[in-house]
């Protein structure tokens, strides 16, 4: 009896990508296959090949890149490299369905969900049951709302659900829970594997996140530098891995266990420039830097005659010392980040009070770095527009030394004041983000989810370096994440918000070890890691016997 043919054969793959004037091999010689009713996932960093190697899958590569694609991709037997555009997009409608990390990019705004899933199946039974098969409550309501309407975990659900439409055989998930707080990512990756089980459908699940591959994969790929330089099954890869590489992952992934005494490791020497102490000096903190008492902001939505009150912060105290790091921690929605915005001063409080100490006032850094950079502006001169706003008249010698010293201290060449941000790498624009915000030290550094987006190795870096440079300048930090692992790092203290409320607050290292409270115990369970995927060992050992090395 022969065998069955694999869902997907991928053999010596190269891609080769043009950006300018430059040929950039992005994929190099990678040889693959994944079984029918199995999870791959192809594991590694920014650059490392994994996107395109999943666009590759489904001939969609960009044409203004001029690909040049050679070697063999094989969808269910049939052919994907040198095939006309018309045979591609029949192979994809018949057998594939995509599931991107952003879903706002992927799903029309302007269109209804109930629209957008009526393009691809007319029945509206059938769209109540998808949105019914991807865990969307009242999915009768949903169809009417449009996609800046729901949450972020909601529009990932949608997005499954229009991958399902079609009954595919190869679901290509490309960094699907990466924007997605804890419980929601716990959320989405028990959805697929409960689809897997009932539809029997593969997936090719590509990630930059270990704990995330480990607790849904059967087999993991590690690439580096457009080669799979390690294969194999989960417990094999993680447990026992053999390329320094990998080892260098799994050093720099943070977890509830990871050393707080000391910087991070990092892979393949990120951030050895970065000249940090073996063991972090101790902190004593100051008097008060910020004081927030008994805050409360108030929302109106809706139109004039059917107003609704949104209490987004509900009666917040909190007080952080001069020199100390606070990490406030939550879901989306939970009036995190409302309550940052009150202590930068970008909104009022409805009701009570938020102090910041000092003239130098507070400074912030964003996810999402690039956004925050402006684009025609070269590096010094973003530097020099927040230097020169707060020293009126400064010389230009003195600030360029200003300048070059701050890039030294955030482990940046003096080079590259002369560059845009565009031409930088997401790791070097998170730290020009924190030179600007620090070339006049602030009293109080905010941070919004400034390490949630990145790679391992580039979050331990960032991590590192808001530690030496709180100590080196004596500043206050106020770390927003939804990241209970890297909030205990970074933070002396942790404060959890639920419902605009603090549900607890205590030590980083007591409220990570012994929660007091459920909702605390829930954030800390759904922490994505090995431990969480021996859940799923009866689901992994149903396939075991279609796996290919």
């Amino acid at each position: 009896m022969s065998s069955p043919v694999p869902v997907v054969e991928v053999e010596d793959l190269r891609v080769t990508l043009r950006r300018g004037q430059a040929e950039v091999e992005a994929v190099r010689g990678v040889s693959l296959t994944v079984g029918r009713g199995e999870i791959v996932g192809i594991v590694g960093e920014s650059g490392s090949g994994k996107s395109v190697l999943g666009l590759s899958l489904m001939a969609l590569l960009p044409a203004a890149a001029r690909p040049v694609v050679t070697g063999r991709i094989r969808i269910l037997g049939t052919d994907m490299v040198g095939t006309t555009a018309t045979a591609d997009r029949l192979v994809r409608k018949k057998h594939i369905g995509a599931v991107f990390q952003d879903p706002m990019t992927s799903l029309d705004p302007t269109m209804t969900i109930g629209n957008q899933l009526a393009e691809v199946t007319s029945n509206r039974r059938e769209v109540v049951r998808l949105l019914t098969d991807v865990g969307i409550a009242d999915p009768e309501t949903r169809l009417g709302a449009f996609p800046h309407q729901l949450s972020g975990g909601l529009r990932q659900r949608v997005m499954i659900a229009l991958s399902l439409a079609r009954n595919p055989s190869l679901i290509i998930a490309d960094e699907p829970t990466t924007a997605l707080d804890v419980t929601v990512q716990a959320q989405i990756l028990q959805l697929l594997l409960d689809l897997r089980k009932s539809r029997g459908c593969s997936v090719v699940f590509v990630t930059h996140d270990l704990g995330v591959a480990a607790q849904i994969c059967d087999r993991i790929a590690v690439m580096y530098q457009g080669r799979i330089v390690e294969s194999g099954d989960v417990d094999t890869v993680l447990g026992r891995p053999e390329h320094d590489y990998t080892k260098g992952l799994l050093a720099s992934r943070i977890d509830l266990t990871t050393p707080r005494d000391r910087p991070i490791l990092s892979a393949h020497g990120a951030g050895s420039g970065d000249a940090l102490p073996a063991v972090w000096p101790a902190v004593v903190t100051g008097a008060p830097a910020v004081t927030i008492a008994d805050a409360r902001r108030t929302f109106s939505t809706g139109p004039f005659w059917r107003r609704r009150q949104l209490e987004a912060v509900r009666g917040v105290t909190l007080e952080i010392g001069q020199g100390e790091s606070m990490a406030l921690v939550g879901e989306s929605g939970c009036g995190k980040s409302t309550l940052l915005r009150l202590v930068a001063g970008l909104d009022t409080p409805t009701s009570g009070s938020v102090t910041v100490a000092g003239d130098t006032g507070p400074q912030m850094i964003f996810q999402d770095a690039g956004s925050s950079l402006t684009p025609w502006l070269t590096v010094g001169e973003l530097l020099g527009e927040r230097l020169s706003a707060a020293v009126p008249g400064i010389r230009k010698p003195e600030a360029d030394r200003r300048i070059a010293e701050t890039l030294e201290r955030v482990g940046l060449p003096a080079e590259v004041s002369r560059v845009k941000g565009a031409s930088l790498s997401g790791g070097q624009r998170q730290r020009v983000a924190i030179a600007r915000a620090v070339i006049v030290p602030p009293t109080v550094l905010l941070c919004d989810e400034p390490t949630s987006a990145l790679d391992v190795s580039l979050a331990a870096t960032v991590l590192n370096l808001l530690g030496r440079l709180r100590r080196e300048l004596g500043m206050s930090v106020l770390f927003v994440t939804h990241d209970l692992a890297a909030a205990r790092i970074i933070a002396d203290r942790i404060a959890v918000m639920n419902h605009g409320r603090i549900v607890e607050i205590g030590d980083a290292e007591t409220v990570c070890a012994s929660p007091t409270n459920d909702y605390t115990a829930a954030l800390l369970s759904a922490i994505p890691g090995r431990e969480l995927r021996q859940s799923h060992a009866a689901e992994h050992g149903d396939h075991s016997e279609e796996r290919r090395a």
